[in-house]
């Protein structure tokens, strides 16, 4: 493998822990696995190989199906305890940002912690367009997740026999998920050679896979049921699909955090389908509609959210938001759909 990072940022980083009295590390808005792995592996290096305590900090809640992560129970939520994050981030002088290229990635309620920030930042990413006043940043936009970029900076600097299971659990997990368990064209022969390497560690990948893709409710496999026999819509002239979940239909199926993780999928599963899109409410604040797409082979749903729905991410995997009533985001989606060229 390339190595990723020069000796004298090797020594940077080494020096930039060593000199800091407060670290933390925060991840983004709606944490995924990538994130949350990237956030508790992140302090267990910290903590196991340069003896100082890291503080894991995250927006707001990640997917019931990720609870049992290692030191996940000691993450502290910005919604729940805005107070004290609000606290660590003045006391902070060392700041990990991980898995995310930019201030608004943290939230409304975060934003103007970050960006008043003072303090020493070094910020790893996978993302297109790192836009983060960082004093050392590594991002690196074809590899598969920010775990493997973690993963392999360890390495990189000698670290990588000192850790626990804990630690590879975490890295493990969230290059899992932002490759689909391994299927995503992002997954390339360095992914799986690492893969490799964390099993011989003793990851548990049967347990990691059950705990993450077959640990749902009953009201999980409803929704999935309902959604793709009821609000589903085809076009099939433009080898694309929408689907829509709204509040009520939240209520009815007795939603928890996670239970859409990955059914923005499902409808690829048809044949020739190259696009999936899906509109779901927040429940919180009126107006305001996630956007998730999915695409195969060279469909750049990146470029259609940065085009159509306020966002971007990657090739074939990307989000955006609107703010709007769901009945004005079902017609910016279809005008999307058969308006957009590539």
């Amino acid at each position: 493998m390339q190595a990723l990072m020069t000796i004298q940022q090797q020594d940077e980083i080494r020096r930039l822990i060593a000199e800091a009295e407060k670290i933390a590390v925060v991840g983004h808005q709606n944490p995924d696995g990538d994130a949350v792995g990237a956030v508790i592996s992140i302090a267990g290096w910290v903590r196991d190989v340069y003896g100082k305590e890291c503080a894991m900090l995250l927006p707001d809640a990640y997917p019931d199906f990720l609870q049992w992560m290692p030191n996940a129970n000691f993450i502290i939520r910005n919604d729940k305890q805005g107070a004290k994050v609000t606290e660590i981030m003045k006391e902070t002088d060392l700041l990990f940002c991980v898995d995310f290229n930019d201030v608004s990635r943290v939230g409304e309620e975060m934003k103007p912690l970050l960006s008043a920030f003072e303090g020493k930042m070094i910020h790893i990413d996978h993302h297109i367009g790192a836009n983060l006043n960082a004093t050392i940043t590594l991002s690196v936009e074809n590899i598969s997740s920010t775990c493997e970029i973690i993963l392999r900076m360890v390495m990189e600097m000698g670290d990588y026999d000192k850790m626990d299971k804990g630690f590879y659990t975490a890295l493990f997990t969230g290059m899992m998920t932002d490759t689909g368990n391994f299927a995503y064209d992002n997954a390339g022969p360095d992914t799986y050679y690492l893969v490799s390497e964390l099993l011989r560690k003793g990851v548990n990948r049967t347990k990691i896979h059950r705990s993450v893709y077959d640990n749902f409710s009953e009201w999980r496999l409803r929704l999935v049921g309902y959604v793709l026999h009821e609000k589903l819509v085809n076009f099939p002239e433009k080898k694309s699909c929408y689907f829509t979940i709204t509040k009520e239909e939240m209520e009815r199926f007795h939603f928890k955090k996670g239970d859409a993780e990955g059914l923005v999928n499902l409808p690829l599963q048809m044949h020739g389908q190259r696009l999936s899109i899906s509109l779901r409410e927040d429940t919180k604040k009126p107006n305001t509609i996630w956007v998730s797409t999915r695409s195969i082979d060279n469909f750049p749903c990146n470029k259609l959210c940065e085009q159509y729905f306020n966002g971007g991410g990657h090739l074939n995997a990307s989000g955006g938001k609107l703010n709007c009533s769901m009945e004005e985001a079902i017609k910016i989606t279809e005008k999307a759909i058969l308006e957009f060229k590539f």
